[in-house]
């Protein structure tokens, strides 16, 4: 299995990032209780949160405020590390040992590629700036959603997903892979 897809999500939530202002970081986001600054540092996080589920190593770092910095090098950073241990031989087969529960490493990377994808959505929502994000990556996210997600993964705040939602008529693929995550459009 290949890391494109991952590589794919990255560039894409990249581009969003590099399209904050400054004095956007304390707007809300769909992101229930976090406001940009937090999901910044959530984007940037879980990808050594992803790098640590690899390793089996407890995650770090979720305190850290990269927003307050560079926060576009810390995402190269992190997502370099993240791609780093995707990439290594046999991790796609391996059994992860995760806070969660135990999955294969191919299950692990689709998890990262969403997480990292649909972030980058909701912060193109929360900064006003285009939500139609990579048309062919969100139609393969949502169809792989659709068969991993049941109703038992969803929920109020605290549950992986909230309700889905409704995605109004013409809505672009990405649109409707964030509607079917719990995301209102």
């Amino acid at each position: 299995m290949s890391t494109q897809p991952l590589q794919q999500a990255i560039a894409t939530t990249r581009n969003v990032l590099v399209g904050v202002a400054t004095d956007q970081m304390t707007l809300e986001t769909p992101c229930a209780s976090w406001k940009v600054r937090e999901l910044i540092n959530h984007i940037v996080g879980a990808q050594y949160f992803f790098v640590a589920g690899v390793e089996g190593a407890p995650p770090a770092g979720g305190d850290t405020d990269y927003a307050a910095g560079d926060y576009i090098a810390a995402f190269d950073a992190a997502s370099a590390a993240c791609l780093g241990v995707f990439s290594t031989e046999g991790v796609m087969q391996k059994m992860l040992t995760l806070p969660f529960g135990a999955m294969p490493g191919a299950a692990f990377l689709g998890l990262a590629t969403t997480d990292t994808f649909v972030h980058g959505w909701d912060l193109a929502q929360a900064t006003g700036q285009p939500t139609d994000l990579d048309p062919e990556l969100a139609g393969a996210l949502l169809a792989q959603s659709k068969m991993a997600i049941q109703d038992a993964f969803r929920g109020p705040e605290g549950a992986p997903f909230g309700p889905e939602q409704h995605a109004p008529a013409g809505a672009s693929v990405a649109d409707q892979l964030a509607a079917f995550l719990g995301r209102k459009v």
